[in-house]
């Protein structure tokens, strides 16, 4: 029987973060295309940067809060903290669930301000600060030309609005579609076909790297 045709990768988070994510998966070929920008947008400044407490979901936030100076930053998980550290917060890393910073969140003792995107996929119950937009783009010529030969592709899905974005399109390609998620509720917003699909331990870069790996070993033994 002749060998299944390995898949390759299509990479759709913002560049930095995708060109992160393929370094953890050398063996692999990626396409990297990002399905959305994202641009800073007119907020308070003088306001973020004079809390004594910030609460962060995404390391995309961090640089609108200004620099830590020792303050106080609840973070979703370690990607987000390793970027709040860097930026001189005293941090306290979540377990890469918003869920998770509920419980900080009531213990703190100082107010606390959350800078977020413009599409947030999940409320919390602080007062919120809008300090960049995720701009949804087109899928670039290197992932059109991917997609519209058949054969396998994984596509790893990290928050819902790229999983509706991302299905939307794929509609109109031959590819098959091999999805990794990082969340059963980012697998719920996958509306297109899938040959098979695999989710993530956790929210975390590496787990999903291992299940990368694990879905592309069990479908091609």
């Amino acid at each position: 029987m002749p060998a299944k045709p390995q898949p390759r990768l299509l990479l759709t988070r913002p560049e930095a973060d995708s060109r992160r994510f393929a370094a953890m998966l050398p063996e692999w070929e990626a396409v990297i295309s990002p399905i959305l920008r994202i641009e800073p947008v007119a907020h308070d400044t003088a306001r973020l940067h004079a809390a004594r407490g910030l609460v962060f979901t995404s390391a995309h936030a961090v640089p609108a809060a200004g620099a830590g100076r020792g303050r106080l930053a609840f973070c979703v998980g370690r990607r987000t903290a390793e970027s709040a550290r860097e930026a001189g917060f005293d941090i306290r890393e979540g377990n890469g669930f918003a869920e998770g910073l509920l419980p900080l969140i009531e213990a703190a003792e100082v107010p606390l301000l959350h800078p977020h995107g413009r599409h947030l996929a999940r409320e919390l119950p602080v007062e919120g600060v809008v300090v960049y937009d995720q701009i949804a783009q087109p899928l670039n010529d290197a992932a059109r030309t991917l997609l519209a030969e058949p054969g396998p592709v994984i596509v790893p899905l990290f928050s819902p609005r790229s999983a509706r974005l991302l299905s939307a399109a794929f509609r109109h390609f031959r590819a098959e579609a091999w999805i990794a998620a990082i969340s059963p509720a980012v697998m719920d917003q996958w509306r297109a076909p899938a040959a098979c699909s695999a989710i993530a331990a956790n929210l975390s870069a590496e787990a999903m790297a291992a299940t990368i790996r694990r879905l592309a070993e069990r479908e091609q033994s």
